[in-house]
């Protein structure tokens, strides 16, 4: 029963953040356009000045762990090699394909990380370390599968593809990270005022980028491609953690940076993933429901498995 409390302790305060989001959006106090303007500002703003306010007031020399960071990017490559192959097996269409790899794989890994890890351990300290191995070959590789699986194309979009990497250098939770990586390793000296200001700014991107995810989801929008989105929910909640998880553990990673890699296999598609389909041309469907799918049965699974991992005292 303890466990039972601690995992529900973790992941039912995410829940009703996100449920709360979607009652606002029902009742018409956040519509479609605020909550769009609300995942912006906290991609822009907070969630960066999070990731920068945790590096720079942590001693980075020490939390930093190389091997960690490997593991989450060979995680992440080969759990995209895995569901590109199940792709071929399981969908014709070689537009959906794209669309099925980029959902299965591509996680609410930065915000839900956070929420998850400063929920059970106080600080995320490991987050920007999963994000630093994952996030950046999140982004490449979605560029790379959808310009392949692109209606009507015949080879990557070059392009498309070098945009796409300037802005991952552009991309302000990556400036977050390296700013703080640098303020940190320096060991510049921080007063109380600008520590109260970005504490204060940093606290609302948990509340904002849940309430706005939640006020995005839109459940009459399941309608076409239900079957492949369920497939690739399955992927996304239970298949690749069944796979990386035992790893994990085997590697001998513990506590937050197990929670940490949880967070990168399981969490919800992120709502970017469905953004980034239809500025490539494709149709979207089969992203968008598993998006919705995932947000909502992900309360669950996320539950189940930081339930099983405290059971078996890994975490």
């Amino acid at each position: 029963m303890n466990n039972l409390i601690f995992s529900l302790n973790a992941t039912m305060p995410v829940f009703l953040l996100m449920v709360f989001g979607y009652f606002l959006n029902r009742i018409g106090w956040m519509d479609d356009e605020l909550a769009a303007k609300l995942n912006t500002f906290v991609f822009r703003i907070p969630l960066p000045v999070l990731l920068f306010h945790q590096l720079a007031t942590t001693d980075f020399i020490k939390a930093w762990d190389t091997k960690f960071v490997l593991f989450c990017f060979f995680a992440t490559f080969a759990s995209i090699l895995i569901v590109t192959l199940l792709s071929r097996l399981l969908i014709k269409q070689r537009d959906l394909q794209g669309e099925f790899i980029q959902a299965s794989y591509r996680s609410s890994a930065a915000l839900l990380g956070i929420a998850y890890i400063s929920n059970l351990y106080g600080r995320a300290t490991m987050a920007p370390l999963m994000i630093i191995g994952a996030v950046p070959l999140y982004n490449i590789m979605a560029v790379v599968v959808l310009s392949l699986t692109e209606p009507g194309a015949e080879k990557l979009n070059k392009a498309v593809l070098k945009k796409t990497i300037l802005g991952i250098f552009k991309n302000p939770i990556i400036i977050g990270i390296v700013l703080g990586f640098f303020y940190s390793i320096l060991n510049l000296p921080m007063g109380k005022i600008p520590d109260k200001f970005l504490s204060e700014v940093a606290a609302l991107s948990t509340p904002l980028g849940l309430m706005a995810m939640g006020a995005s989801v839109d459940v009459k929008k399941i309608g076409g491609q239900l079957k492949n989105a369920i497939v690739a929910s399955l992927i996304k909640l239970v298949g690749l953690e069944i796979i990386f998880l035992p790893l994990a553990v085997k590697f001998g990673f513990r506590y937050d940076k197990l929670v940490a890699i949880l967070i990168m296999l399981g969490s919800a598609t992120t709502v970017s993933s469905y953004v980034m389909c239809r500025n490539m041309h494709h149709e979207g469907i089969l992203t968008s429901n598993t998006v919705i799918l995932t947000t909502i049965l992900s309360a669950f699974t996320l539950t189940f498995w930081i339930f099983l991992l405290r059971t078996l005292h890994t975490i």
